[in-house]
Formats: C-alpha cells, structure tokens, sequence
C-alpha cells in the first residue's frame, strides 16, 4: 500500500493508469483540467496514447472508437464540456462502448462560474440523452474515493460493456488529503472474456455480449441506427427496436442491487434522515453526529450510486422517518426520487445552494432539522 498527498483530479488520474488506461482524449475545462495535465505526463511514459482533442464532441467519439478497438479509454470534463459530450454518450450507450467520462461538476447552466462547486449534472448524467437509455453514475465523496470509485467505473464499463460516469465536483476536485492506493490493482476483466456469439445480442440480458476488437478479423458492423444483434440496420421494426432499447435497459437494471453502492451513518429506524451524496454528505455527516449528540434519532444516507437506485434499500432507510432532509448544492435534483421513495409518509425538505463555491455548512442542515421537528 502507497499513500500521497493528492488532489482529487490526481486522483482520478492515478487511479486511471492504475486500472489501465490507454487512451485518453479531453478538452481541458476548468476545474477538471488537471486530470489533463496529469495524464498528458504519465500515460505516454506507460504506453499509452494522450490527445487533446479540438472540443468535446471530439474527445467523447474518440474515446468510444478506442473502446470499441479494445483499449481502455477515458475522458474528463465539466459541465458545459458535458453537455457537448452527450450525443455521444447516448452513441456509446447505442453502440455498448465500454467507456468512462468523469465530470467535475462547477456551477452552472451555461458558462456559469467555472470555479466554483456545484452539483447540477445529476438529471444530465442519468437522463441528458434522447431516448431510452441507461448509464451508471457513480458519486464520490473525497479524493480518496474518487480513486477508487474511478477504478470501480472501469470495473462496471467493461464488466457490463456500459458507459460509466463519476461525478465529482470542485470541492473534491481540488481538495487536497492523504489517498491509499494499493501497490497493484488486480487487472480489469472484460466481462464479455471467453464469450462467443452476436456482438449486440445475449440470451441473459445481465451479461453483456462479446465484443470483437476491430482490425482482427470479425467483420463488426457498428451503428447508432437501430440495429439486430449482428449490427445490421433495421430503422423500420418495432420488434428488433424494442428487443434492441429493452436489453440495454435490463444490462444495467438487473444488476442495479450489484451496482448500488450506498453508505449509512447513525440510528436504526431513525426519526430524521439526510441523504445526501458526493463533498455535501461530509458537512451532513457531521450535521447527523450533532443531532444525535442533541438526542435525535438521526442518521445519514449517502449514496455512492446514484444511478441506478435500488429503491428497496432506500425505502428501508426512509421507512421510519419523520423528516427527510435532502441537502444539495443545486436547486432540487435528487429529492425528486427520495420524494418518490418516501412513501408520502415522511416530511421531504430541501436544502439548496448553489452559487459562489459556497458550501452547505453542517449547522444549516442541523438548523432545517430542528425547525421542521418544531424545536427551533
């Protein structure tokens, strides 16, 4: 085990080249670009291939063609960077590249405050392409976590042949603290390994079909357009259509009970909940310390996961509350599923911030919680 003293992008970095990439094409985008700055040093000095792309759009279809070549292939940036990605996002979704895209969240819309935190990419990480498709979104918490959970990104991407995002935002992406990292990362498997048959077709829709690498040989249609599990176009058929979106739908929430990562802090069957996730389930954790400290039944769920949910584990945590308080750095996004989750039983609060790369402080939440219990 090795430790450093790393920033949060460093350590996305880091942990790319220790899960093995090979290719990484990017835009440099403030506050993500020292991923750049890092990988344009290391991962030509470890085989690797670096571009900087002219734009986003760009980066996105270089990183799903290396993929589908059969390398390791990232790309990082923030929001407006992220919203010029989505097209071939949703493409990589279509075409099951087996990629992953790190998003360093800033404020915004448009060009906002390009150096200030924020948390607004969460409904554009889950839903920012057209038509039905999933990808995995995951949400650390630290620079520690954003190296394990960029390893863990891999992990899904080409154990389940699905585009994978991490969201981070400034605050971890420039904070600074102590990362572990492990002197050797066990390799990244493909999932597909050893499997034969069509490469855009599987009996069990949990497991990914095989992917042949281009230039060796298997004449590999690829297309966007709707197409059967051989790659052949059909833009007309509504049963090769619904078969095709039905599948990629399955890949990933079948498996949502493998894939949902979450962590609770506090009481069993407590009265007050905060959920949070990504930098603000730090301040709330110590929010959740205080008010039990003051007496309340209180406890904290962070979802490291936040897409896909598993509803069952979230509904266990929310069973018994009172209050709910769902702190955010934007103004509302992820309350929407833990109001729907609630049952309606339970008092749903926001706190929202956004702006200024101000933080929620913990007193703020500890503050909401004793005036919706009615003792402040």
């Amino acid at each position: 085990m090795r430790k450093e003293f790393l920033g949060g992008n460093e350590a996305v970095a880091q942990a790319a080249l220790d899960a093995g990439l090979e290719f990484y094409a990017g835009y440099p985008i403030t506050p993500s670009s020292e991923i750049m700055h890092y990988l344009a040093r290391e991962l030509p000095r470890r085989g690797g291939m670096f571009i900087q792309s002219e734009d986003e759009l760009a980066a996105i279809n270089m990183v799903v063609g290396a993929a589908l070549a059969g390398a390791k292939a990232m790309t990082a940036t923030s929001g407006p960077g992220f919203s010029l990605m989505q097209e071939g996002l949703g493409y990589a979704v279509m075409v099951e590249a087996p990629i992953v895209i790190v998003d360093v969240m800033r404020a915004g819309p448009g060009t906002g405050q390009a150096t200030k935190a924020a948390q607004g990419d969460v409904m554009q990480a889950r839903w920012g392409r057209h038509g039905d498709q999933y990808v995995v979104t995951l949400a650390p918490s630290s620079p520690q976590e954003a190296y394990d959970l960029t390893i863990e990104a891999f992990r899904i991407a080409w154990g389940l042949r699905v585009p994978t995002v991490v969201l981070t935002d400034e605050f971890i992406g420039h904070g600074r603290e102590v990362v572990e990292m492990p002197d050797k990362v066990e390799p990244i498997k493909p999932g597909w390994a050893g499997r034969e048959g069509p490469p855009f077709g599987s009996a069990d829709p949990r497991i990914p079909p095989p992917l042949p690498p281009l230039g060796e040989g298997f004449n590999l249609l690829v297309t966007g357009s709707t197409h059967d599990e051989w790659g052949y176009r059909d833009v007309h058929s509504f049963e090769t259509h619904f078969k095709l979106v039905q599948r990629l739908k399955d890949k990933v929430m079948l498996n949502a009970s493998k894939l949902f990562k979450y962590e609770y802090f506090g009481d069993d069957a407590a009265e007050v909940v905060v959920v949070a996730y990504g930098s603000v389930s730090r301040p709330a954790k110590t929010a959740v310390r205080r008010l039990r400290e003051d007496g309340v039944k209180a406890g904290l769920l962070r979802l490291i996961t936040l897409w896909p949910l598993d509803d069952g584990v979230i509904r266990s945590y929310l069973s018994d509350a009172r209050v709910v308080v769902v702190p955010e750095l934007n103004l509302g996004q992820l309350v929407y599923d833990v109001e729907r989750l609630s049952g309606g039983d339970a008092l749903v609060a926001p706190l929202n911030k956004v702006g200024g790369g101000i933080p929620i402080y913990a007193g703020e939440v500890v503050s909401l919680v004793k005036k919706l219990l009615g003792g402040g």
